[in-house]
């Protein structure tokens, strides 16, 4: 029986590219984590969210940091969310975004080559 990791999952067992030649099923698991990454506006977005006060940034604070719509705004979050990059919750009306600063670490060891 296979066990199929996420990309997260991917990430943290992988070693340092620095180290040894990463795999083909190990790079197709962990591009999509950073291609996530690799808009602009996802970008920044989760720069914002991870240096924002508390930990945490709700959607109507993040919208206006950008000259885009609410719902291309919630599209990039999704799609940051959907990567396992940032955790959200929803209190009434708004959403909550949280990064997920363990998935952040993981890449960082894994391009950078220092342990966690």
């Amino acid at each position: 029986m296979s066990l199929e990791l996420t990309p997260l999952q991917a990430v943290a067992c992988c070693p340092p590219l620095s180290r040894e030649p990463m795999g083909s099923p190990e790079a197709e698991r962990i591009a999509p984590l950073l291609k996530a990454l690799g808009d602009p506006v996802r970008l920044r977005l989760m720069s914002l969210v991870a240096s924002h006060e508390g930990g945490e940034a709700c959607v109507c604070d993040l919208n206006e940091a950008f000259e885009l719509s609410q719902p291309t705004i919630s599209r990039h979050l999704k799609i940051l969310h959907d990567a396992g990059l940032l955790e959200r919750d929803k209190r009434g009306v708004w959403v909550y975004y949280r990064a997920r600063t363990g998935a952040l670490e993981d890449l960082a060891a894994l391009i950078g080559g220092s342990p966690r």
